[in-house]
């Protein structure tokens, strides 16, 4: 008898595919509908807010009294109706109180001999340059030699005045990456407990800004512990917003992060453009965003010390509580959830409905 060897038999090669498939792609464009949407969002912020800023109502006054000075504020009025929002004042003196107080953009003030130009580049080092190329050309008409006048100038190791609103920068990143890394590991603490951790992160993320702007690079000038609590309550804010939206929105949250605390907080915040050179959408936002608000609260703590900055910690104040309501808004969810997940525990139908419509 014969033995006969049986091949077995192969599975047939398949020929690698020169088009991928269909789950592929629709893999691939759910990976980078994020990415997509953080470059189409900065873009159109950024250049929103930044390609070309125009002037909105800038508060500036003539220094002198008479017919002679009202004629020269309304001139320059009818020649800028939208862009300069035109005054006068009676002294010199009044016209710094009034610029250091922010209440003016700046002033101008001539004599028979010379003119000067009052600003405060601790306002806005942008605001006051715009203000110069205002009046330089008037001063240059009138033949006559000018001065300007500095009443508030930024500090000597801060020339540009950028530094405070580089710190809100690295508190705005350092905030939104602690909301989701708190997010991920107290989900399950009670809500007490995820409160007092995100009041903790704050203090600390805070403090490293508050340290590096103070002793290490001397951009504040002894107000590092004013500062700190500021920025803690500014901190706490974007963070208890972030772990709040965290269990709603699921990895939307850091896209979601960067839209509120990068993309609208950055452009409205007048760090780079005062909001009077704002577009009108940045110039609105400005008025109740929270990073304008604890920027103008630093400016007033580090240059303009007894000002009054009550209504920008009000706004700040309200964001952080927003974030404590997300918070608990979100826990009542989360509990909903998992009373649908136990079948051993009765749920209502308006509960069922909530969760899905969630």
């Amino acid at each position: 008898m014969s033995a006969h060897r049986v091949s077995p038999l192969l599975p047939p090669v398949q020929r690698p595919r020169f088009w991928p498939s269909a789950n592929l792609w629709k893999s691939l464009g759910s990976h980078l509908l994020i990415p997509v949407f953080l470059a189409a969002g900065m873009a159109l912020a950024y250049l929103g807010a930044f390609h070309q800023p125009e002037l909105h109502d800038l508060p500036v006054a003539i220094v002198g009294q008479g017919p002679a000075a009202q004629v020269f504020a309304q001139t320059l009025n009818d020649k800028a109706p939208a862009a300069l929002d035109v005054t006068t004042v009676s002294t010199a003196a009044q016209a710094r109180d009034q610029v250091e107080h922010q209440k003016l953009a700046a002033a101008y003030e001539v004599d028979a001999t010379h003119a000067t130009i009052i600003v405060s580049s601790a306002s806005s080092e942008t605001m006051a340059s715009a203000a110069e190329k205002i009046f330089l050309p008037i001063a240059y008409e009138q033949q006559l030699p000018v001065t300007v006048d500095d009443v508030r100038p930024v500090g000597e190791h801060d020339l540009t005045g950028q530094g405070l609103f580089f710190l809100m920068v690295a508190l705005s990143v350092g905030s939104y990456a602690s909301a989701i890394a708190i997010s991920a590991v107290t989900a399950r603490l009670r809500i007490g407990w995820r409160v007092a951790v995100c009041a903790a992160v704050s203090f600390v993320i805070a403090g490293i800004g508050a340290i590096v702007a103070g002793p290490i690079f001397q951009v504040l000038d002894g107000n590092e512990w004013s500062i700190w609590l500021l920025a803690s309550l500014y901190v706490f804010g974007i963070v208890t917003i972030g772990v709040g939206l965290h269990p709603i929105i699921g990895k939307w949250t850091t896209p979601a992060l960067t839209l509120l605390f990068v993309m609208l907080n950055v452009t409205t915040c007048g760090g780079i453009f005062p909001q009077a050179m704002q577009p009108a959408f940045f110039a609105g936002l400005n008025t109740f965003w929270n990073g304008a608000a604890w920027l103008d609260a630093a400016r007033a703590l580090t240059y303009f010390p007894g000002q009054s900055f009550g209504f920008d910690g009000l706004r700040l104040a309200l964001w952080a509580t927003a974030g404590i309501l997300l918070i608990g808004v979100s826990h009542l969810l989360s509990v909903r959830r998992r009373r649908i997940a136990d079948e051993t525990v009765a749920v209502t139908a308006d509960e069922e409905e909530s969760v899905v419509a969630a």
